[in-house]
This record gives structure tokens, sequence and C-alpha cells, in this order.
């Protein structure tokens, strides 16, 4: 499976020749480029448009999807959705792999959704705080999950990102060094011999 990152919290995900678009942003988004992607398939964590700009992704007709899709509904905040409404987090499972994003979770799911995710893969969660879970939350959750690979993302990074939110490093900072992997490329080719850690894609 080839999971590619396009900035903010959106990804592609790509196996047997058919790719899943996730949470595609609109152009408010400051440091991005318009977003332009190509995709059979299209989710959205939530309405906001920085998550839900259907019109950036051209959907590709043809071809059955191999991916097996479970939602879990949850909230955008920590007071049940009242400040920011819900928020939809996805499994994506494939090649056997296991492969979640968690939109803009915004409180620590009840423990009968953290079972259903745990043993990921993968989990592509949000660390900059203020609109969702901080950096030291998401720590904290993906401690109570242990998928194999942490991905982050909705964080700041220089001129890239909403001004409101927090640079990566306030993330990274709180593991080892050891553990981030900072491969300088935007796509992670996910297998089960890939490596445990924190796993930092580039966006370009």
């Amino acid at each position: 499976m080839v999971i590619t990152y396009h900035g903010h919290a959106c990804f592609t995900l790509e196996s047997g020749g058919f790719t899943i678009a996730v949470d595609p942003y609109d152009e408010h988004v400051p440091g991005f480029r318009p977003l332009r992607l190509k995709a059979g398939e299209v989710y959205c964590s939530h309405g906001h448009g920085d998550h839900c700009y259907v019109q950036a992704v051209q959907i590709e007709e043809g071809g059955t999807s191999p991916f097996t899709v479970t939602e879990i509904p949850g909230f955008h905040d920590d007071a049940q959705g009242a400040k920011r409404g819900r928020n939809t987090m996805r499994i994506f499972e494939a090649e056997g792999l296991k492969v979640a994003h968690l939109g803009d979770i915004g409180c620590f799911p009840p423990e009968e959704d953290l079972e259903k995710l745990r043993g990921l893969d993968v989990c592509m969660i949000p660390v900059g705080g203020f609109y969702t879970i901080d950096a030291a939350q998401a720590k904290e959750l993906t401690e109570l999950l242990q998928p194999r690979i942490v991905i982050p993302m909705h964080f700041r990074q220089g001129d890239l990102g909403l001004g409101a939110i927090a640079e990566l490093d306030a993330f990274t900072s709180l593991y080892p060094a050891a553990e981030v992997s900072l491969p300088g490329s935007n796509t992670l080719e996910l297998t089960k011999d890939s490596p445990k850690g924190v796993t930092v894609l580039q966006y370009q």
C-alpha cells in the first residue's frame, strides 16, 4: 500500500491500482498550493473546508476498490460537538494492512472505539492542537493505541499550515530522535515489514 501526504490532513492511499483520497483541503490553508488530485473515491472526516473540498478531487471511473472502510463517529471538540461539531475517524484495510485517519479528533474516544483502533499498522493523527487534540494528547492517544507507525498531520511548519496550530516539533520533540523518521519524501510504501516509529512525511 502506498500512502502519500498532500499537506495539512490530506492523504491518498493506493492499493492494487485503486486510489482513495482523504480530507482534501481548500485554498484557505496557508502556504499550500491549490490541491489537484485524482482518485476513485474521496472521504471527508467532517464538513469544514480544510477537510472536505471534494472539488479538488477528480473522480476516476472504473476499477473496484480493494479497501474495506470502517467508520467511527466522534467529536471535533471536547464538548460533545457543541463547539465544532462531529468528526468521523476511518479505518482503511487492504493487503492485510490496517490504516486509520483520525480526522480532526478533538477528544479521546470511548473505550469501545479505542478497541476498534488497536492493532493499526498506521495511525494518521492531528497534533497541532487548538482545533484538535494537541501534541501531548496525540502522544498519549497513540501510546494507548500502539500503532506500528504514527504519521502526524494537521500541524504548522514554518509558513505551511493554519496560524493557530502548533509547529510539528511540538510533537516530534516528545520522542527520542531515534524513534522519529524523516524520509524526506511525501510517500510511504507500507508493507508488513515497515519499521515502527513516528514517520514524518514531507509536503512536496
